[in-house]
């Protein structure tokens, strides 16, 4: 086996780390068993530095592994070519290549390796996180082709590598704000485009709201003009389930317009929604949008839907009014397909729906009766429901009374159905938390809620949220209050988590800011900032013009600083430069061809009573300017500085 280079040494571990920083981030995105891979290459090299004697890599060995991660990556993806397997592929060759490193040329390609893995990781994820570890990663790098080349720089090359990266950042300002904007993203393979997102569904059956109950992730963020609208109306509206098959409810496809089907009225709400990527239509916007919104839809069930599915985080200036009136003039389809029911099911959910529909010929009394039954029958608001049957309805109502929001509305909707009212089922979310440090409205998955609609003549469609019967805390102050005291709470819900939901806000602010202001940082941005700056309708010729014209600026600039520090004397000439002046002082200038030793004999003679000191200073200043560079010099120039300080002539 050939043995590595002595000078790649030195920059192994440094490789190592590297690769270990670099890889870290993608493991999110990666296949599981691809990952575990890596991290098995990477303790094989990791166990190579730490016992090299008993290290060995077998070349026959690794073709079969390249190999076999190569089928596993078709196999998985279906393809070579895209980026999901590109990435995977690099990832895969990264590894591999650290059980060859032998010389300074297979340094070098792992090290641009992880320069492009360190920008693949932005395909998938943006944060403020992964932008820090892809930095640190890159700053690893160069410190690994330093200890490359100079292989007694060590753990210093942390400093000369911030160094060299902080003489990046008038560039990096420069090419944020001058390089002109491409709209939409850099890359869109069709292969790679149409991931699952988690978060609402079209669908709705018992337990798959209450699933979203205890996660954290954020849905979307709003940010209001003025003061926000109160928690009873934070209603943001997503799917609307008409559809039901004695178990299951499911959204229908009622198309869209260019307007609304309603009149906006009442007080307006305008805000910037920020939208989590979600890979569907919808918008989840507050009720109800008004009409001035460009590039959107209206649909029928009074939805705002994008043309294209959210595969993106995305922005819309947005203005609601919750007080309007919708579907007052419905269509007979509407109302009809509101009404229908299985033939089969749910008997004694039926059979107090007749008994309503006997007693009360005006829906609004049905309504009534209806929400008087479920606000008297001790139903318990959860997040643990038991599972159901083949009659869910009569057993949410009659038998286990637990459930969560889409147990509510599902019982709720079925009664006014079988009492001949049109009603429906609304999914969305509810409510939200003001973060105390930036003033936005966070809402999360957590806040995933289901909700009710009747029609009533005169008055359209009507928001009921037959949750607030039994946890009216829920729509107040959200779903923390709303569980009974004793019921299982998600862990950044209970008491006592305050500090760590105050480190939230804190966190959750900074990356709020980091995705609008820089990687929310579009075409419009770009115009107002350069309008600030001067700049007027500036076209893609006049963008690159100044970006060329700052690089080569900023270029000389840095070159010149540079050669100004290159000429400038280090800490030891400038000392020995102070021990020269004390002599030329004292009659004996230094002759600019004399070395230190010369010039100390020639000084020693013209003053004898000091030849001693004389001696020993320009001695030490040779050893330290001329001798080999060790971990002491630092200290003697010290000493050095100390002893001309001392020194006087007579």
């Amino acid at each position: 086996m050939k043995r590595a280079d002595p000078t790649v040494r030195s920059a192994s571990l440094w490789l190592w780390t590297t690769v270990l920083v670099t890889l870290l981030p993608h493991t999110r995105d990666l296949p599981p068993w691809m990952s575990a891979i890596a991290l098995l290459l990477l303790a094989w090299r990791g166990w190579g530095l730490y016992r090299p004697e008993l290290a060995g890599t077998f070349r026959l060995l690794v073709i079969a592994i390249a190999i076999a991660m190569a089928v596993g990556v078709r196999l998985h993806y279906g393809h070579f070519f895209g980026k999901d397997p590109g990435v995977a592929l690099l990832a895969a060759l990264l590894c591999l290549k650290q059980l060859e490193i032998r010389t300074t040329r297979d340094v070098r390609a792992a090290v641009l390796l992880s320069f492009f893995l360190q920008l693949g990781v932005f395909f998938e994820n943006q944060s403020l996180p992964v932008a820090l570890l892809a930095l640190s990663g890159t700053l690893l790098s160069i410190v690994t082709l330093l200890n490359l080349h100079t292989p007694e720089v060590g753990v210093r090359g942390l400093r000369t590598g911030t160094l060299l990266l902080a003489q990046s950042i008038p560039f990096l300002i420069v090419l944020f704000v001058l390089f002109p904007r491409i709209p939409g993203p850099l890359w869109g393979l069709p292969a790679d485009a149409h991931s699952a997102r988690t978060g609402l569904s079209d669908t709705m059956e018992p337990g798959s709201i209450s699933n979203l109950g205890n996660s954290n992730v954020i849905a979307f963020r709003a940010e209001f003009e003025g003061s926000p609208p109160p928690p009873p109306l934070r209603y943001w509206r997503g799917p609307v389930l008409t559809e039901f098959d004695g178990r299951v409810w499911r959204a229908r496809d009622t198309g869209g317009n260019t307007r609304p089907d309603y009149t906006p009225a009442g007080d307006a709400y305008r805000y910037v929604l920020t939208l989590e990527a979600h890979n569907r239509h919808w918008l989840l916007a507050l009720e109800h949008p008004g009409a001035e919104i460009p590039e959107v839809r209206y649909s029928r069930d009074f939805r705002l839907l994008s043309p294209r599915p959210v595969r993106a985080r995305s922005r819309f200036n947005l203005t609601a009014y919750p007080d309007t009136l919708v579907g007052v003039d419905e269509s007979a389809y509407v109302l009809d397909a509101t009404t229908r029911l299985p033939e089969a099911g749910n008997p004694q959910a039926r059979a107090l729906a007749r008994e309503i529909l006997t007693a009360e010929a005006d829906p609004a009394a049905r309504l009534a009766r209806v929400l008087d039954f479920m606000r008297n029958a001790d139903l318990i608001y959860t997040l643990q429901p038991p599972l159901l049957g083949a009659n869910p309805v009569d057993e949410f109502l009659f038998s286990t009374h637990r459930g969560f929001c889409e147990h509510f509305s599902s019982a709720f909707v079925f009664l006014m159905r079988a009492a001949d009212v049109p009603a429906r089922v609304v999914t969305g979310y509810q409510g939200g938390e003001i973060n105390p440090v930036d003033g936005t409205l966070v809402v999360r998955q957590s806040d995933a809620h289901a909700w009710a609609e009747v029609w009533l003549e005169g008055r359209g469609w009507v928001r009921v949220d037959p949750t607030a019967l039994a946890a009216p805390a829920r729509i107040e102050s959200g779903l923390a209050d709303a569980l009974p005291e004793g019921e299982y709470r998600p862990f950044m819900l209970r008491p006592g988590m305050l500090w760590l939901r105050t480190a939230r806000h804190q966190w959750e602010a900074l990356s709020n800011a980091w995705h609008q202001h820089v990687i929310g940082f579009d075409t419009e941005d770009q115009h107002r900032l350069l309008e600030r700056l001067g700049i007027h309708q500036p076209d893609w010729r006049a963008l690159v013009g100044a970006l060329v014209t700052t690089s080569l600026a900023l270029m000389a600039l840095l070159l010149g600083w540079a050669y100004r520090r290159q000429r400038r004397p280090d800490p030891l000439e400038r000392v020995w430069d102070a021990f020269c002046g004390k002599m030329a002082h004292g009659g004996t200038p230094r002759h600019p061809w004399e070395g230190p030793i010369d010039f100390a004999r020639r000084a020693a003679r013209a003053h004898p009573d000091r030849r001693n000191t004389i001696r020993e200073i320009a001695e030490l200043y040779a050893r330290l300017r001329y001798g080999s560079t060790d971990d002491t010099k630092q200290v003697e120039t010290l000493r050095l500085r100390k002893r001309i300080k001392q020194f006087k002539l007579e």
